[in-house]
């Protein structure tokens, strides 16, 4: 069996950013409420068919850009466990940009470089420069990690392992004064 067309919609909308909420507000638009929208959404990605097209979706997203979840992963490591110490040389020089390897690199995000002048008009001479590397952002590659390896809980998982009913019995409640 096929997909109806607002579930098509939904799957195609929560590809774009893994967003269930939106997506399904996408599909059906006459549904206001972010509480509703996020349960129908996260109902509907547990339905047999849609979770189906979402995963062969990705797998052909996967072949076509060809782009993994390892490639990813390893790519949130390098940001991660980066050491700054590896931008400079064993004196405490600046390293020249050109000068680092892929893995260093892959952790700036931006590099501005100042050139430092001693006086002014004719007369002005450069005696050097001031490098501000602007780093990725380790702690947020850590939790990108951490969630990715399961080792964070944004929700409680709360499970009963009694008896459903039965009777509970308090006695240490008060009893009403009736003087």
């Amino acid at each position: 069996m096929a997909l109806t067309p607002k579930q098509k919609i939904f799957a195609d909308e929560y590809l774009i950013d893994l967003n269930a909420t939106r997506a399904y507000k996408m599909a059906y638009p006459n549904v206001t409420k972010e509480e509703t929208a996020a349960a129908a959404g996260a109902r509907l990605l547990r339905n047999v068919k849609v979770e189906e097209y979402i995963q062969e979706r990705m797998k052909d997203r996967e072949k076509r850009t060809e782009i993994t979840q390892d490639m990813v992963l390893k790519e949130l490591a390098k940001v991660g466990f980066f050491d700054i110490r590896r931008l400079f040389d064993d004196s405490g020089k600046p390293l020249d940009i050109t000068g680092l390897d892929n893995e260093t690199a892959a952790c700036i995000v931006g590099l501005e470089v100042m050139d430092i002048y001693e006086g002014t008009g004719d007369d002005k001479e450069f005696v050097g420069y001031i490098k501000k590397y602007k780093l990725s952002d380790k702690l947020k590659a850590l939790e990108m990690i951490g969630r990715h390896l399961g080792m964070f809980k944004d929700k409680m998982d709360i499970q009963h392992s009694g008896q459903i009913g039965g009777v509970m019995i308090i006695d240490d409640i008060p009893k009403p004064d009736t003087s």
